[in-house]
């Protein structure tokens, strides 16, 4: 595939639609994190990296409606599984032609250049996908798909009822965009994820710690 392997636009898609079972059930999304919804602090470090975002949901939500980004509903009822928003943030962003970079909504400290790194590795290895790497394990929603993937795509999840994301990118021979297992000094992991109340309240931590060092330079 020629085509995928230059680099262009680049699309993001948040994916938001998950059940956040360990979250007291709460909605992930919505959590306070530093005074404001975690989503809002994913949205602010994913939005200067591309040209366009929109939600990745189960279902459309009022909620997620503040926001004032498009919600791309899961493309067949009960298919939870991620790739299922791979595939609706695919079909939204197929005639524009651009990549489609994934990010959870539960990752607030994600990398500034994810989108500049997974495209790079991507066109230097000559392939239609790429995975970020960290401390020797994929990062699988951490990842840019070239749209030139969506017939395939279509294929595992409508006819294989593919879920996850680890096989498909096996398929694909993904590039892998390796990162630096430690991060800087006070700074919090890069693919740092909150799936509970206590790494909402570390994250926290580092949020507050964060701004005291802003308030004191």
């Amino acid at each position: 595939m020629a085509s995928a392997h230059v680099a262009a636009p680049i699309a993001g898609v948040i994916l938001a639609g998950g059940r956040s079972t360990r979250m007291d059930g709460g909605d992930k999304a919505l959590a306070p994190l530093a005074g404001r919804p975690l989503l809002q602090h994913v949205i602010d470090r994913l939005a200067p990296q591309v040209v366009t975002l929109a939600l990745s949901v189960e279902h459309e939500s009022s909620a997620l409606a503040a926001f004032g980004l498009p919600q791309l509903p899961d493309p067949a009822p009960g298919h939870r599984g991620p790739l299922g928003g791979l595939l609706s943030g695919l079909r939204h962003f197929a005639r524009l032609r651009y990549w489609v970079l994934l990010a959870p909504c539960d990752a607030p400290f994600l990398p500034p250049d994810l989108a500049a790194r997974l495209q790079a590795c991507a066109v230097r290895a000559q392939s239609s996908a790429a995975v970020a790497v960290h401390a020797g394990e994929w990062q699988p929603t951490f990842s840019l798909w070239h749209h030139g993937v969506l017939p395939d795509l279509e294929r595992a999840v409508g006819r294989e009822g593919q879920a996850g994301f680890k096989p498909f990118l096996r398929a694909l021979r993904a590039a892998e965009c390796v990162w630096p297992e430690e991060a800087p000094p006070g700074e919090p992991p890069p693919f740092f994820n909150i799936n509970d109340p206590a790494a909402l309240a570390q994250a926290g931590r580092w949020m507050e710690r964060g701004l005291a060092l802003e308030r004191t330079c």
